[in-house]
């Protein structure tokens, strides 16, 4: 009965997406960054979300190239803007376009943009009664909402585990230490945005509460510190996430050889197979250090997808001389294809699950 199940899911899969090119299913599984604060037909950002259906785009206000100019994020009308042009740009107009916004340290959409900017971290959150909660998280969906902005990177389920962790603790971007306290907090955030129809992300699978490293910068070996607890809230949440994003953090006991995000253990084992979460899972910026000092843009992408990961995050954020065109990223995934590397068949789940997530728009 399961094999008639899964041969009919294949063709299901197989039959939704052949009216697309290779190009397009590779585009669908992107999540770029760009340098832009508006993105007419011509804008090379545009071409790329036409020319190969990018399926997600990420904002950012910092410029790490000229620091006196936005980004992207300049304020309130010109990011609405942004967001209808990025829009019309897209084949289906349910592009995804996300930011990190958590309230405290993480918020792109800051005050002196002409935003709110003001939203608690997470360790005050937990201070404030139920009612208020709601009314907090509310006002962020709203705002968010309101600019066209229908993807947040948030909330963190992280358990804050370790003090002399500076990347969680140190900035408050935990809700506590407790699973269930956690996910309940998580919940609150994930129902405000649904309210509103923003689709939200756990962070930072498979637990980055009990690390000392920062995976910005370099590898980060979580083995001895890690706790089993820290998978509790994606066990309890597993039918309520929209999408999981997964860390760049090193565990030996999960996997002796590869980081999480490049894990094939991790994400198809102990993720989709073992806490039974079905729906997208997209890695944390694979330009960081933890993954770029050590695994060249061909060998990532491979192991990324191998692993099942849906969406691959490129944010063209940490460092100005090592950004990626959209273009490179779908012709090496095409050769690895070609190559017999990753299969056609990987590529086409992971669309199918991009489509189902796009679907809650």
């Amino acid at each position: 009965m399961k094999k008639i199940f899964f041969m009919v899911a294949v063709i299901a899969v197989t039959s939704l997406w052949a009216g697309f090119s290779l190009d397009q299913k590779i585009g669908q599984m992107l999540m770029v960054g760009f340098h832009g604060t508006s993105a007419p037909k011509n804008s090379q950002i545009c071409q790329d979300i036409r020319k190969y259906h990018i399926g997600a785009v990420i904002l950012f206000d910092y410029n790490p190239v000229d620091k006196s100019k936005p980004k992207n994020i300049a304020n309130r009308q010109q990011l609405k803007k942004l967001t209808a042009q990025l829009q019309r740009c897209s084949y289906d107009g349910k592009l995804l376009i996300a930011v990190d916004q958590e309230g405290g340290k993480v918020q792109r959409l800051k005050s002196r943009y002409g935003f709110y900017g003001n939203f608690p971290k997470a360790s005050d959150v937990i201070k404030m009664d139920q009612r208020q909660i709601k009314k907090t998280y509310g006002k962020m969906a709203k705002e968010l909402k309101s600019v066209g902005i229908n993807y947040d990177l948030a909330p963190v389920v992280d358990l804050d585990i370790n003090s002399r962790n500076h990347v969680i603790h140190g900035l408050g971007r935990s809700f506590g230490k407790d699973p269930k306290t956690v996910a309940a907090y998580a919940s609150t955030f994930i129902d405000a945005m649904h309210r509103y129809g923003v689709l939200t992300s756990l962070k930072h699978f498979p637990g980055h509460g009990s690390s000392v490293g920062d995976t910005h910068k370099g590898f980060v070996d979580v083995t001895n510190l890690w706790k089993k607890a820290e998978l509790e809230p994606y066990r309890l949440l597993n039918k309520k996430a929209d999408t999981v994003m997964v860390a760049h953090v090193f565990n030996q006991k999960l996997d002796a050889r590869y980081p999480a995000s490049l894990s094939n253990k991790t994400v198809n084992g102990l993720l989709r197979k073992k806490l039974a979460f079905n729906g997208v899972v997209i890695t944390d910026d694979l330009q960081m250090g933890a993954i770029s000092k050590k695994y060249g843009l061909r060998n990532t992408l491979k192991l990324a997808i191998n692993a099942g990961d849906d969406m691959l995050l490129f944010g063209n954020q940490l460092d100005p001389n090592k950004t990626v065109s959209t273009k490179k990223l779908v012709e090496t995934v095409k050769s690895l294809v070609k190559s017999g590397e990753v299969n056609k068949k990987t590529i086409d789940y992971a669309y199918g699950r991009i489509h189902n997530l796009k679907r809650k728009l």
